[in-house]
């Protein structure tokens, strides 16, 4: 029996936070500029998509301190140049650090636009898109 494959490869993503209120507040503020929402919410944690929740946020469960993973970043697609500006300029108004202004990043293709922040534990974020 054959069954079509999905078109992405994750399920989701999590990063943890040490402070869940003040990092809700960022990314329901900060996603918002990719289209992107709060669609789960509990205690804790909160689930973001389109469509279902793709990325989350959340205190860690064993209880110890989050902290920063070494070459780990978490990439969300925007739709549009526009977006990408937005995204950047809301996260350094937010309180996220720049890690990356908007621009083209040939070094990885001649299309790809990106831009780099932090946010506010630290977790290094991009929003990119292909141009055509």
């Amino acid at each position: 029996m054959a069954t079509q494959l999905p078109d992405s490869v994750l399920s989701h993503v999590s990063l943890g936070t040490n402070d869940y209120p003040t990092a809700k507040v960022f990314y329901d503020a900060l996603l918002a500029t990719l289209q992107i929402k709060c669609v789960m919410d509990f205690p804790g944690g909160a689930g973001y998509g389109r469509k279902f929740p793709e990325f989350w946020i959340q205190a860690p469960h064993d209880g110890g301190r989050a902290s920063v993973g070494n070459g780990v970043h978490i990439s969300f697609l925007a739709n549009s140049v526009e977006e990408v500006k937005a995204f950047h300029a809301k996260a350094l108004a937010l309180g996220g650090k720049d890690d990356g202004a908007p621009g083209y990043r040939k070094e990885y293709d001649d299309k790809y636009y990106a831009a780099f922040v932090r946010d506010l534990d630290g977790n290094k974020i991009e929003a990119m898109l292909m141009v055509e």
